[in-house]
């Protein structure tokens, strides 16, 4: 490790609470790559944990973002700005829904927007419902709330008492939904495609079911499009991938291409639940974050990159298969479009530190599953010089 890694580095851990424990320096991205304090590229296979689906940079987002800083950075939401304005008309457009918008700056702060939303919509039927159903293996933030949603013990391990009103139930398992329904209950909320929770893709009966139970009970359907959304499964939002719509869908991390964002959008039926001064958030639509958000829907429709999300996620799942057919350690790959998981026999962690070595950067998701979030924009030329790498780092764990 260099002097320069090592000094900053240093002060990282001297100074930031250690709730992460990198040994990378990141100083720049383009495009699909990052270079490292010492000028060493590396491909991102993370896209910032699923941000920047459009790339490192892109050059109509960096315009979009310094002209709006020259013109506004914030304005109190006591004021209508025209940039956000604008996105909520776009992404209402975009998902079909109908409805309106809640702007804030993470999904977690979005997922809190839903599960507020839900409560004081199950409040004014008068029947006191608050309880909502979430799915064993989901991830839906780290506020307190959000975390009590989240049915992984491992991130609320030390922060009882969580707050109470949540039941879990098993992904894919109609029944198991069934039965954590009951009177109290007045939402159910999962992730079209589970992200930390191993890249699993929900299957059509069961979000077809999901829905048909929310229209039987009279509840509020909530799709986590957190980190599965904004193109990244090949359709806007992954939930489109199925014949169903939910009532509410939440998104943020590529949103806005890395300035923070948040978005919890509904459809007609529940667009005016929230009334002036029942939610709010300070940076709710910021106009700079705002006008980058409309830079990258624009580059997703200009660049095509819903086709080319399907189209390379193939290609990238065909490599990933030829190597599960290599090697007994690699059990399966699984996921939608350019989110692929790569179920290992193993310590993820093992083969995410290999590849990097080689040159790509990956991530785990839970113990035994390799994550995989190129940007959209990935050409297939890098694809393939990612894929030799790919096989080096197998070769090395794996080969005789």
């Amino acid at each position: 490790m260099s002097n320069k890694t090592q000094e900053i580095l240093d002060i990282y851990s001297a100074r930031v609470m250690p709730t992460y424990a990198p040994s990378v320096v990141v100083a720049s991205g383009k495009g699909v790559t990052v270079r490292d304090a010492d000028g060493l590229t590396l491909y991102d296979f993370t896209s910032g944990i699923g941000v920047h689906n459009v790339g490192h940079c892109h050059p109509k987002v960096v315009k979009a973002i310094r002209d709006q800083a020259a013109t506004l950075t914030h304005c109190s939401n006591l004021f209508a700005n025209a940039p956000a304005t604008a996105l909520a008309d776009k992404l209402v457009q975009i998902s079909g829904l109908g409805g309106k918008v809640f702007f804030c700056n993470s999904g977690a702060e979005a997922n809190e927007a839903a599960i507020k939303l839900a409560r004081k919509w199950g409040s004014a039927e008068g029947k006191g419902r608050y309880e909502i159903v979430t799915m064993r293996r989901g991830f839906h933030g780290r506020t307190l709330a959000t975390l009590a949603a989240t049915a992984q013990s491992w991130c609320q391990e030390g922060y009882d008492p969580l707050p109470v009103g949540f039941a879990y139930a098993d992904f894919n398992d109609i029944e198991s939904v069934k039965a954590a329904v009951n009177d109290q209950t007045v939402a159910i909320m999962l992730e079209a495609v589970q992200g930390e929770g191993g890249v699993t893709p929900a299957t059509q009966e069961f979000m077809a079911g999901v829905r048909a139970l929310c229209d039987e009970k009279n509840l509020i359907m909530i799709c986590d499009e957190v980190q599965c959304g904004m193109g990244r499964t090949g359709t806007w939002f992954a939930w489109q991938g199925y014949d169903v719509k939910p009532d509410l869908f939440t998104c943020a991390k590529a949103l806005a291409d890395g300035i923070p964002m948040g978005a919890l959008v509904s459809n007609e039926k529940f667009a005016d639940v929230f009334t002036p001064s029942s939610h709010a958030s300070t940076f709710g639509g910021n106009p700079v974050a705002a006008a980058a958000a409309l830079a990258v829907i624009d580059i997703i429709e200009e660049e095509g990159l819903l086709a080319k999300a399907v189209e390379t996620g193939e290609l990238l799942r065909a490599a990933l298969q030829a190597e599960v057919d290599k090697y007994d350690k690699l059990l399966e790959v699984r996921g939608k479009g350019l989110m692929l998981g790569l179920v290992v026999e193993g310590d993820a962690k093992e083969i995410v530190e290999s590849l990097r070595a080689q040159g790509v950067l990956a991530l785990t998701a839970g113990e035994h599953v390799v994550r995989f979030l190129p940007p959209l924009v990935l050409k297939e030329d890098d694809l393939e010089e990612v894929v030799d790498m790919m096989s080096d780092a197998f070769d090395c764990l794996f080969g005789e």
